[in-house]
């Protein structure tokens, strides 16, 4: 039985508690849409809604997709002695397709059962399914630069087996300098560095995106020599700065009773900006003060839950949202400060308990990925 990580199973229950905490959020943008995310347009219907989105959003959960990925380049960068490339590949995608396929086409289906969707649109989503996602399944967005990760780790990986700590840290210095540029997309110039219309790809193309957050992973576990103390108050740092500019840009532009486009409202939210990946960091580095002793029973079950709890996730969010909200952004059920962790955590609940079941389905594994 393959050893397990304690550190790396808390870090998959905080990181897929804390994308529920992000839909939860999202509903609270004044979007209509019955999918709980929020739409390319926003309206915050008060102030209190603009800023605990902001908190729980923002400054709590952003560091959520960074925090998945620099896990799966922590435990598969470099690849093991011996491994080919059609030996990794094979066993990756062994692993994460099936569910995945098995969750588009759900996401498909499903929600004619309960009307949420027409005939139509079923369709029209099975016809695009081998070029993206379906309508109603926003948050599978992620399986694809995932499994872009995984495609990348062969070519990178007898580099960084060789690199030095200097090395690394050049590459890490380009990818951190990119991060700026959807700032300077949107403040500076819709065109950066030889992009053009026919040309989409930048100077810092290969050195930008979540390439990135691998080289760290493997920078973090191999070079990072800091002690325990250091790695609590540096990480501790690293994470308050960046998550407090990540809740402020959003607080900052959403100003109550303004329509507003969503990717204007969430100008500072992207995965791979400067904000983010200094919170992703710091927490990142915390969690790997956690002692290497067991963890416990429930956290281990749950981190192996954690990717069907993840693609099941929208199915219990929406119509739990949609309950606790009553219609009313601007006077939910309950105050919006404990809304929105209430929907995740009730979420968070009924996904584990139906993962735990589906998991003892004979080729569970082709579902839930356990």
């Amino acid at each position: 039985m393959k050893e397990r990580i304690p550190f790396v199973d808390y870090i998959r229950v905080v990181a897929c508690f804390m994308v529920m905490l992000v839909h939860a959020s999202e509903n609270f943008y004044g979007t209509v849409s019955e999918s709980g995310l929020a739409s390319n347009v926003s309206l915050l219907v008060n102030e209190e809604n603009r800023f605990w989105v902001a908190f729980w959003d923002g400054g709590v959960s952003r560091t959520a997709v960074p925090l998945f990925m620099i896990v799966s380049a922590f435990l598969l960068v470099p690849m093991k002695p011996g491994v080919t490339m059609t030996q990794f590949y094979g066993r990756r995608f062994r692993r994460i397709l099936p569910p995945f396929i098995t969750f588009l086409l759900l996401y498909t289906f499903l929600p004619l059962a309960w009307g949420g969707m027409t005939w139509e649109q079923s369709m029209a989503d099975l016809r695009l399914l081998p070029f993206n996602f379906p309508s109603m399944a926003g948050h599978l967005w992620f399986m694809y630069p995932l499994i872009s990760l995984y495609l990348i780790i062969p070519v990178v990986s007898p580099w960084l087996e060789r690199a030095t700590k200097r090395e690394e840290q050049i590459f890490i210095g380009l990818f951190a300098f990119s991060t700026l540029m959807p700032w300077l997309h949107r403040f500076v110039s819709p065109e950066l560095w030889g992009e053009c219309f026919w040309n989409p790809f930048t100077m810092l193309w290969y050195c930008s995106g979540y390439l990135g957050y691998l080289v760290l992973a493997h920078y973090i576990r191999v070079h990072l020599d800091w002690s325990h103390s250091k790695r609590l108050w540096m990480g501790g740092a690293c994470f308050l700065v960046g998550a407090a500019f990540t809740a402020w840009s959003f607080w900052y532009r959403g100003v109550p009773g303004e329509v507003i486009e969503t990717p204007a409202l969430e100008w500072s939210w992207e995965f791979c900006t400067p904000n983010v990946l200094l919170a992703t960091f710091g927490l990142f580095v915390m969690f790997t003060t956690i002692k290497p002793v067991k963890a416990p029973a429930v956290i281990t079950d749950l981190g192996k839950l954690s990717f069907g709890m993840y693609l099941m996730h929208l199915f219990f969010l929406a119509p739990i949202a949609s309950a606790l909200i009553a219609g009313d952004l601007a006077h939910p059920l309950l105050p919006v400060w404990l809304c929105i962790p209430v929907i995740a955590v009730l979420t968070f609940l009924c996904c584990a308990v139906t993962t735990k079941l589906l998991s003892f389905l004979p080729g569970s594994k082709y579902i839930v990925g356990c």
